[in-house]
């Protein structure tokens, strides 16, 4: 069920098995399952069912690196929280991601990809993707048209790469019915936690402080409580809840909020393509960014070259992806940029401060650039193409140094210390992108595809303003076996916590050159299969269902669940994801 904070009697009191801080993806996942298990769970959301500018206002903050977008557009505090506003890329991490490489400090995982397998494989339902097969071969064969081919690689350094399109899920939306339907989950909407109340030896979450932005405060307490409020907002609240240790939880070790990673993104140099070679869709992102045509068994899908293992080895290179960026008549101007709002507020994208009207009213003022924009976008002709260029997005090095902290003097209206994002980025990442530019230039000209004209190296240069992140904030919380380098441990748990858990990307040791989102989902699965095992809740024991074991019910306890809402097994298992 769905309940407003804001009609909830001042200064309740709930009571709950599992509390998750967050409606987000991580968030939503967990209350799934949570449902699933029938485990009493409570949600708290920041936000309600669409953006307003009072609740998103609380994301701002203070940036104090690189030049860095974190806030409005970015992340979206309402229920179903990114999945809002993200793109639907989904990829699983590559094995080597996972594993200590020794010319990544602080690199790898306290577990391989096998772990995560399994999970990964039931992310597919989750984010309504399509056949668990990031084969190449497989997606060209099965798509079978003569624009959609793969390049012949000849230096043996490169590969090429599958993602998979998610509709994109929108969370919120997609799963609301389902949630509101449970006797089991209650999400509380307009419920911003303040604190997270540690006991008094620090070692074990007793409640959480939560206000409403009109004033109404109540309490929870529950058995188990996950953070899963993003990789920016999970630091801050981490940070902030300083009532027994004064540097706030996990933080015994001045780890909560650095390594912050975003993935940087960086467009380079002009393709002209050989004849015959200009329309192949598979690689250019302006044509197989969620098109019909590059699609099989109902399944957008985009594909992008990546450095081989033994490439990365051999250079000490970051994993990365690289792909084709064609530029179209106008794009980048007024009107352009209005149709593709528009094009947006159709997809449910998330757009703070835009007005229908006012896009409405630009296009009309720039018609030829709409008109040709549209035009290309519609029929993508190649005459209107005005350049061709090379876009790739790198693998960030977990650099302590690059951290959230929280703001000295700027607090939101809770008087709860703004957040400060300081993102770093080093040579290692300028190397990777000089390196992975150079080689794809050779292999388009090797392959007889294209010739490349590259810009001047960054390496040992100032970052140029082109440089942009994509949104994906991660490292914050970082997950390891020991205390002294890492915030939580193999499960998730806090190190020195009894029953607090951090979900979601802040606690990605390593963040690859993958979209988040679907690592995101699959670590949720993982630790909701974690808590039913900690609280004795086998999911389903042949065909009786074990109830939950000194389960603590609000007073305003849901009905008992009906058998015909009986959970599948959260231990299930699927085969691996093929891939060449």
């Amino acid at each position: 069920m769905f309940i407003d904070t804001r009609t909830v009697e001042h200064n309740t009191v709930i009571e709950t098995t599992v509390c998750i801080i967050g409606g987000g993806v991580a968030g939503i996942t967990l209350a799934l399952e949570m449902s699933r298990a029938g485990v009493d769970t409570c949600m708290l959301e920041s936000g309600g069912f669409g953006p307003d500018d009072e609740t998103r206002d609380l994301y701002r903050g203070e940036n104090a690196g690189l030049p860095y977008s974190f806030a409005d557009g970015s992340r979206s505090r309402y229920f179903g929280g990114s999945s809002n506003c993200w793109g639907g890329w989904c990829r699983p991490l590559d094995p080597w991601d996972f594993e200590k490489r020794d010319w990544i400090p602080h690199s790898g995982w306290p577990f391989g990809l096998e772990e995560l397998a399994p999970y990964y494989a039931r992310t597919h339902e989750l984010l309504k993707l399509g056949p668990q097969n990031f084969d190449p071969a497989y997606w060209e064969r099965e798509i079978g048209r003569h624009d959609v081919r793969r390049i012949p690689l000849g230096t043996g350094d490169m590969r090429d790469t599958v993602a998979q399109f998610s509709p994109p899920v929108r969370f919120g939306k997609v799963y609301r019915d389902e949630l509101s339907r449970s006797p089991r989950v209650r999400v509380f909407l307009y419920a911003n936690v303040q604190s997270i109340d540690a006991d008094a030896q620090g070692t074990s979450i007793s409640r959480l402080q939560v206000a409403t932005i009109s004033g109404r405060k109540m309490t929870v307490t529950a058995r188990i409580f996950v953070l899963a409020t993003g990789g920016i907002e999970n630091a801050r609240l981490l940070l902030a809840s300083n009532n027994v240790h004064a540097t706030g939880l996990g933080n015994a070790n001045d780890l909560v909020g650095r390594y912050f990673m975003d993935h940087p993104r960086m467009m380079c140099g002009k393709v002209r393509f050989r004849p015959g070679n200009a329309r192949n869709k598979l690689y250019d992102i302006k044509y197989h960014y969620q098109n019909a045509a590059v699609s099989a068994h109902g399944t957008k899908i985009s594909s992008q070259f990546a450095p081989k293992q033994e490439l990365m080895e051999r250079e000490k290179l970051l994993n990365s992806r690289v792909w084709i960026y064609s530029r179209w008549y106008g794009e980048g101007t007024a009107g352009s940029e209005a149709l593709i709002h528009c094009k947006e507020a159709l997809l449910q994208k998330d757009q703070p401060g835009r007005r229908l009207k006012t896009d409405i009213a630009t296009m009309i003022a720039h018609p030829l650039h709409t008109v040709g924009y549209g035009l290309t976008r519609l029929l993508q002709w190649p005459l209107l193409i005005t350049d061709v260029t090379l876009q790739a997005i790198v693998e960030a090095v977990p650099n302590p140094d690059s951290r959230v902290t929280l703001s000295a003097d700027k607090r939101d209206r809770f008087g709860m210390p703004r957040v400060k994002v300081e993102w770093r980025l080093g040579e290692q990442v300028q190397r990777t992108f000089d390196k992975t530019f150079s080689l794809l230039a050779q292999e388009l000209q090797m392959a007889g595809i294209a010739d490349v004209e590259l810009d001047a190296p960054l390496e040992g240069r100032p970052w140029p303003a082109k440089l942009e992140g994509t949104w994906h904030h991660m490292g914050t919380t970082r997950m390891h076996d020991s205390p002294r380098e890492g915030v939580v441990d193999r499960d998730c748990k806090m190190h020195g916590m009894s029953n607090l858990y951090v979900a979601g990307s802040s606690v990605f040791p390593t963040v690859g050159a993958n979209f988040p989102t679907i690592t995101i989902a699959a670590l949720s699965l993982r630790l909701a299969g974690h808590l039913v095992r900690q609280l004795d809740v086998p999911d389903v024991v042949g065909n009786t269902r074990v109830e939950a074991a000194n389960s603590s019910l609000m007073s305003t306890q849901p009905q008992q669940p009906q058998a015909e809402n009986l959970p599948i097994a959260a231990s299930t298992l699927t085969p691996l994801m093929k891939e060449q």
